[in-house]
């Protein structure tokens, strides 16, 4: 289930190349501060568990088996220390983060380009909204398409609890983003 390319690096660190290492925390290194930042929502937070946990799974990769991709159990890692953080601070604090991919490198002309920006904020913001587990689902799910077992194995939760609060993310999304499809059913009326 290991990528190959993680295993090779990952079994160069086991045997004291410890510059290997650099290679999984550049090709992980977004998604952990995604996953932190959906849970946290403060960007110094995020970046200090992502440090944190990137250093944790420096220490504990001799324990890392191969039994499931390195990735979940690094976001695992993540996840459990973001928890464990939210539950220390207590305090919700709400910033903007950039975890929505691009809608379209290559749409054409600058207007395009300004009501694509426009969708990105609103869908971002309609997901900031969401309790933080739900966000971080909607993230890991829709934006970057894990599935649902994967997603079970890095939060703990069961696969209908997720499947639930995915359907429930999802329903309130709709409802904030109903706009939207109703802009774009009148523009494609209208031509």
């Amino acid at each position: 289930m290991v990528h190959t390319e993680d295993l090779y690096y990952i079994d160069k660190v086991k045997n004291g190349d410890h510059a290997s290492y650099a290679f999984l925390v550049n090709k992980y290194k977004d998604m952990v501060y995604s996953i932190a930042m959906k849970i946290l929502r403060d960007a110094d937070d995020a970046n200090d568990i992502a440090q944190d946990c990137f250093i944790k799974a420096y220490q504990q990769i001799h324990k890392f088996e191969g039994k499931s991709k390195f990735s979940t159990w690094l976001y695992t890692i993540v996840y459990r220390t973001s928890v464990t953080k939210l539950k220390e601070n207590k305090v919700e604090t709400v910033t903007m983060g950039d975890e929505i991919s691009e809608i379209s490198d290559h749409l054409p002309g600058q207007f395009e380009q300004l009501q694509a920006r426009q969708v990105k904020q609103y869908v971002q913001a309609a997901i900031q909204k969401l309790p933080q587990i739900d966000a971080l689902l909607v993230t890991l799910y829709y934006i970057n398409d894990l599935p649902v077992k994967e997603i079970e194995e890095i939060t703990g939760l069961s696969k209908p609890n997720i499947k639930i609060k995915l359907y429930r993310a999802r329903k309130v999304l709709e409802k904030d983003l109903k706009f939207l499809l109703d802009s774009e059913m009148k523009v494609d009326h209208e031509s």
